[in-house]
C-alpha cells in the first residue's frame, strides 16, 4: 500500500513508517514498514515510498519479526556470579547496574587515570557517535576502539587516505543523492561501473543499496568486477579480474600503467584539479602489464582490456569495499584505485565517484566529544606513539592492536583497567587471532558488555551485561551519507533499553555537565544542530580529532527530530563539480580542500610522516613470494569474510529461518585441490595456519583458482552450550583462529585478513581429539600464540 503519513491504522494493524539500521541488520539504512498490534511487531515489509531501496529489503530485513521476538534476547541487566566463563548470572535492576559501573569508573579513574578505560564498538552502524561520546565524556577517556579490529581494516584506511588525498570521501554515483532518483535531469548513467573487492548485492554495504547496480545494469551500464571469487555481478560482467588477494595495489597501478601511457587520461582535470602527476606517471612504470600479471595472476590482456574500457567510458564509476581495507597496503590501494577515477576526470561528475556529505552534515562520526578530552589526554591515546596518521588526527579512534599489545604486555605505557563493549562480539568476529584476544580480555580488570543476545564474548568476560534494544525499539537517526533518515521507537521488549538511553543515562551519572539533555530526542536534537545557543563552547562545536581545531555541527535548519520523524526521511540540496563552485573550501574558493587546493596524486603529508607519498603493492606478510618456505607447509593462499545473504558478521545464527537456509561454515576450494588432498564435497575439514586451526565443511567451487580457498567467518553456534570449553561453539568454526593480528602496514592502517597462507585437510576422528573450544580453553591455545605474548 502506498500511503505518505508516516503513520496510519490499516484493519488491525498500525503501520509505521521508518528506517532500520540494525541491530540485528547492516551497514544500510533502509527504508520500511513496521506492522505492529498490541504493541508487538507483526510483520515486516519494504516502504514503496522510500526512494532510496524502493520497497526492496534483503532476507535479514524482513526475517527481523524473528529477531524481535526470540526467546534467547537479553531481558534485563545481568551481574555475573560464577567464574568467567562459568555462564552464571543474576538479574539485578538498571539503578543497581549503573551504580556498580559508576563505582568501578570512579576508582579506575582516580586510581589509574581515565585513559586506562577502553570504549570498543563493533561495526560502528547504529552507535557510531554516541559510544564515541561516552569514552570521550563520561569515561574521560582517548580511546575509543573498534572492537580489537586490527589495523583499522574496515573503512578506516580508504577514509585515512581519502582526507588526505581529497580532504572528502567518494561514493559511485547511482543517483541516491536526489529524492527523485533517476529521473533527476542532472544524473548521468554511468557507462561502466567498476566493482572492486565487495560484493554490493549482499552486502549493501557502507551507505550503499547493493540493487542500485542492478538498477544501472538494466539501464545500461556494463560491469568490470575485481574479485578472488565468481559473484553475480561478476558472472554478468564484460570483465572479471580474477586477482590473487592481497595484490589489489599492483593491480590498479598496472592499470594507470596502461592508461597513462596510452594517454587515455583526462588532460584538462589532470592539469587543472591534480597535483603529482609526474610523480605518479614515474612510479607507474614499475607496474607494466606483463609484471602486474605475475603478482596478481590476472592475464596481462584482461588488464589491458579492463583499463582501456574503464578510461574511455563518460562517465564511469568504482564501486569498492572491505577487500581494499583488509591488507597490507590498505592505505596505498585506496590511494591507487582513487588515482584511477581522479586521472579519468570522472571526479564529482554526474555517474562518476562523486563527494558525499552526510545529510545536512549531521556527522556521524567517530570524534564526537572529543572536544572534552584535554590536549594532554588525547596524546595519550593508543597508537599515538607509533602511528603518526592517528596522532594528527585522520581518525580519531584508537589502535585495536595496540590496546591488545598493552593488555599483553602489562602496562605500556600504561595498563587497561576496563572495556566497554557495546555491539561487539570481537571472540567471533571482528578480532583477528581469536585465541589471542579470549586470553586478552579475561586479563581486564572489568568489563562490561552491551548486547543483544548472550555472546560468547560476553560469556568469557563480562562482568556486567545489559540488554539493548532493537532498531524499532529506539528513537535515532540515520545520515550516512544521504538522505537524513529518522529511526523511530515503535516497541518496547522486557527491560531493554536503547543504546542511546543507556549511554545517556550512564553519561548523566559519570558527567552531567557532558550530558545535559533530559531525553533520548533532546540529545537527538542536538546532534541534529538544534538549540546551539544552549549549550557550553564544547557542546557548540565539535573539535577534529587532533583538537586544534573544530567544525560546525550539523545544521538541520531548525528541523527537530520530531519533525523528522513524520517526515520519515530528508534529502538536502546537491551539487556536482562541487570543486568548480567553492562549495569544498572555507575560503570558498574553487579547489579541493588540500594543502594545494587539489587532489594529491602525490600526498604531501605523507612524504612529512615518512610514509611513501605514492601508491607501492607489498607483498602480504604471508604468500608464496613473501614467505616461500612457509609457502611449502601452508600451501593454499586464505581468504576470507565473504558475505552470505542470511547472516551479518557474528549476527542472526540464533534466527531458525537464516539456519535452515544456511545451517553450517563452509570453504570453498576448487574439486581439483579437493581431490589431490582426498576431500569430498560435504567433508568436514581442517583450515589450519601456524597460528591455529577450525573446522568448516567443503564446498566445490570449480570457479575459484585452484590456489586459493575463501572461507566463513563470524561463525558460532547459540544453540551449543554457553559455558566454556564449548563458548557456544565459537572457536571450534571460528576463521579468526587462523588470521593474524599485529600485522599492519606501514601507517599503522591496513591488516591481512583476506590474504594469508593455509593448509586444508579432512576431518577424522584421531585428528579431532581435542577441538580448538578446549585447546583454547583449557590448554592454553596453540605454541605460537604463547610464543607471540
Amino acid at each position: 500500500m502506498s500511503n505518505k503519513e508516516w503513520q496510519w491504522q490499516e484493519g488491525e494493524y498500525t503501520v509505521t513508517r521508518s528506517t532500520h539500521w540494525s541491530g540485528p541488520g547492516c551497514h544500510d539504512g533502509c527504508g520500511l514498514l513496521y506492522y505492529t498490534k498490541d504493541g508487538k511487531l507483526i510483520k515486516v515489509e519494504g516502504d514503496l515510498d522510500n526512494p532510496y531501496n524502493m520497497g526492496r529489503l534483503c532476507m535479514r530485513c524482513l526475517n527481523q519479526v524473528e529477531a524481535y521476538h526470540s526467546p534467547q534476547r537479553l531481558k534485563w541487566p545481568l551481574k555475573r556470579v560464577g567464574e568467567r566463563g562459568e555462564n552464571k548470572w543474576e538479574r539485578i535492576s538498571w539503578d543497581e547496574a549503573y551504580d556498580i559501573i559508576v563505582e568501578k569508573v570512579r576508582t579506575i579513574q582516580r586510581e589509574f587515570g581515565p585513559e586506562t578505560i577502553v570504549g570498543m564498538e563493533g561495526t560502528g552502524r547504529n552507535i557510531i557517535w554516541q559510544v564515541p561520546y561516552l569514552t570521550y565524556a563520561a569515561f574521560g577517556s582517548p580511546n575509543y576502539v573498534l572492537g580489537f579490529l586490527s589495523g583499522d581494516s574496515c573503512y578506516l584506511p580508504r577514509a585515512a587516505q581519502q582526507a588526505v588525498m581529497n580532504s572528502d570521501f567518494f561514493v559511485c554515483d547511482c543517483a541516491q543523492f536526489f529524492e527523485e532518483r533517476y529521473d533527476n535531469p542532472e544524473f548521468k548513467n554511468p557507462e561502466v561501473i567498476m566493482i572492486w573487492g565487495n560484493n554490493p548485492v549482499i552486502t549493501n554495504g557502507d551507505g550503499f543499496f547493493g540493487h542500485w547496480i542492478v538498477d544501472e545494469m538494466r539501464m545500461g551500464a556494463k560491469l568490470i568486477v575485481v574479485d578472488p571469487r565468481l559473484t553475480w555481478l561478476a558472472a554478468r560482467a564484460e570483465y572479471w579480474l580474477q586477482l590473487r588477494p592481497g595484490t589489489d595495489c599492483a593491480l590498479a597501478m598496472g592499470m594507470l600503467n596502461v592508461i597513462i601511457n596510452e594517454d587515455l587520461y583526462d588532460h584538462d582535470f589532470v592539469e587543472n584539479w591534480c597535483s603529482g602527476f609526474e610523480e605518479l606517471e614515474e612510479r607507474v612504470q614499475e607496474y607494466p602489464p606483463e609484471e602486474v600479471e605475475k603478482i596478481t595472476w590476472v592475464p596481462k590482456e584482461i588488464i589491458e582490456a579492463a583499463a582501456r574500457r574503464y578510461a574511455t567510458a563518460k562517465p564511469a564509476a568504482i564501486q569498492w569495499g572491505l577487500a581494499i581495507d583488509q591488507q597490507v597496503t590498505g592505505i596505498a590501494t585506496a590511494q591507487a584505485v582513487n588515482s584511477l577515477w581522479a586521472i579519468t576526470g570522472n571526479t564529482d561528475v554526474p555517474g562518476g565517484n562523486i563527494i558525499a556529505k552526510s545529510g545536512y552534515n549531521v556527522d556521524d562520526g567517530y570524534s564526537c566529544g572529543y572536544s572534552w578530552l584535554t590536549p594532554e589526554m588525547q596524546e595519550k591515546r593508543f597508537g599515538n606513539e607509533n602511528n603518526p596518521l592517528k596522532k594528527y588526527g585522520l581518525a580519531s579512534t584508537a589502535h585495536g592492536d595496540s590496546v591488545l599489545t598493552a593488555i599483553e604486555n602489562g602496562g605500556h605505557p600504561y595498563p587497561v583497567k576496563m572495556l566497554w563493549l557495546q555491539t561487539t562480539n570481537p571472540i567471533a568476529n571482528m578480532a583477528s587471532e581469536a585465541p589471542r584476544i579470549y586470553e586478552a580480555m579475561r586479563k581486564v580488570d572489568f568489563n562490561v558488555v552491551v548486547d543483544l543476545f548472550m555472546t560468547p564474548t560476553a560469556v568469557a568476560c563480562a562482568d556486567i551485561v545489559l540488554p539493548a534494544g532493537m532498531s524499532a525499539e529506539r528513537d535515532s537517526f540515520r545520515a550516512w551519507f544521504a538522505p537524513l533518515r529518522a529511526i523511530t521507537k515503535i516497541v518496547d521488549y522486557e527491560e531493554c533499553k536503547s543504546d542511546e538511553q543507556i549511554v545517556l543515562e550512564l553519561g548523566k551519572r559519570l558527567h552531567p555537565e557532558a550530558f545535559p539533555w533530559e531525553t533520548v530526542q533532546d540529545w537527538i536534537n542536538w546532534k541534529m544542530g538544534n538549540d546551539k545557543e544552549k549549550y557550553p563552547e564544547a557542546l557548540v562545536r565539535e573539535w577534529t580529532p587532533e583538537g586544534k581545531k573544530y567544525r560546525e555541527r550539523g545544521n538541520t535548519q531548525g528541523m527537530t527530530y520530531t519533525e523528522l520523524k513524520e517526515k520519515v526521511y530528508v534529502y538536502p540540496e546537491w551539487e556536482y563539480r562541487k570543486y568548480e563552485k567553492g562549495l569544498l573550501r572555507r575560503d570558498r574558493q574553487p579547489g579541493f580542500n588540500t594543502a594545494d587546493g587539489k587532489v594529491q596524486l602525490y600526498i604531501d603529508l605523507f612524504e612529512a610522516f615518512d610514509v611513501d607519498p605514492l601508491p607501492a603493492h607489498l607483498e602480504p606478510p604471508e604468500s608464496p613470494y613473501s614467505t616461500p618456505e612457509l609457502y611449502k607447509e601452508y600451501p593454499l593462499v586464505l581468504t576470507s569474510g565473504a558475505r552470505s545473504w542470511e547472516f551479518f558478521h557474528s549476527e542472526h545464527r540464533q534466527q531458525p529461518t537464516m539456519r535452515m537456509f544456511h545451517p553450517q561454515p563452509l570453504v570453498e576450494i576448487h574439486p581439483e585441490t579437493a581431490q589431490k588432498l582426498g576431500i569430498n564435497d560435504g567433508d568436514w575439514v581442517w583450515i589450519e595456519s601456524k597460528r591455529g586451526r577450525c573446522q568448516q565443511i567443503a564446498k566445490y567451487v570449480d570457479t575459484i583458482d585452484p590456489r586459493v580457498v575463501s572461507a566463513e567467518h563470524g561463525w558460532w553456534f547459540p544453540e551449543k552450550e554457553g559455558a566454556e570449553p564449548s563458548l557456544f561453539g565459537v572457536f571450534d568454526s571460528n576463521i579468526n583462529n587462523v588470521t593474524s593480528q599485529c600485522q599492519n602496514g606501514p601507517t599503522g592502517y591496513g591488516a591481512p585478513n583476506k590474504n594469508l597462507l593455509c593448509r586444508v585437510y579432512k576431518v577424522t576422528e584421531e585428528n579431532s581429539q581435542v577441538m580448538p573450544g578446549e585447546q583454547v580453553t583449557r590448554r592454553g591455545g596453540w605454541d605460537y600464540v604463547r610464543a607471540t605474548l
